[in-house]
């Protein structure tokens, strides 16, 4: 009779069940490591990534200019669906890099942001200063990351924001009650 596998998968029969044992592929990519061994992966990702910690600034930087240069093409071209997909974009990956990057606050706007472009039943129709308050948020909260004192009033700035696209957007899609639950619905707003 052959060896199983490792890879095969095994059956046990009882008389009142049978027990199937699937195969663990981890054990050909696991290392044994002996216990006098004090690498520790987690450290060495967080020492790397303090290395790094430098340059978020300017890679906040460049994705707030990134924001501005897609609503300067709104504004000089008008909401075509890639005018528009570019802008959402923009304020994602500001949203999503922010806490990261030490940028808490700006992730709150651009995710107020992000909201507006999503649910405004047509973005042609919310007033532009709403969506320029935006962008100008993101970017003085970048931009002005220097000082202790802005990190409040950057919190304070986001959440007013969050309040106005909300009521904004309660009031535009009042016809449209299947898409209130989602915008209504709490975000996590990081904390400083």
């Amino acid at each position: 009779m052959a060896k199983n596998k490792s890879s095969d998968i095994e059956i046990k029969a009882y008389s009142t069940h049978h027990v199937i044992v699937q195969p663990n592929p981890l054990r050909k990519v696991l290392r044994r490591v002996a216990e006098d061994d004090r690498d520790d992966p987690v450290a060495r990702a967080e020492e790397a990534l303090d290395g790094l910690s430098g340059e978020f600034k300017n890679w906040m930087t460049i994705e707030a200019d990134r924001l501005s240069a897609a609503w300067d093409a709104i504004q000089g071209n008008g909401f075509s669906d890639a005018a528009r997909g570019e802008l959402f974009r923009a304020a994602h990956d500001i949203k999503g890099d922010a806490a990261t990057f030490g940028f808490p606050s700006a992730g709150a706007a651009a995710n107020s942001l992000c909201r507006i472009i999503e649910h405004a039943p047509d973005l042609a129709k919310v007033p532009t200063d709403l969506i320029m308050h935006h962008i100008n948020a993101v970017q003085a909260i970048v931009r002005q990351r220097t000082k202790l004192d802005t990190v409040a009033m950057a919190s304070e700035l986001s959440r007013q924001l969050r309040g106005i696209a909300d009521e904004f957007l309660t009031r535009a899609n009042r016809d449209r009650p299947e898409h209130l639950e989602a915008i209504l619905a709490p975000s996590i707003v990081p904390a400083e």
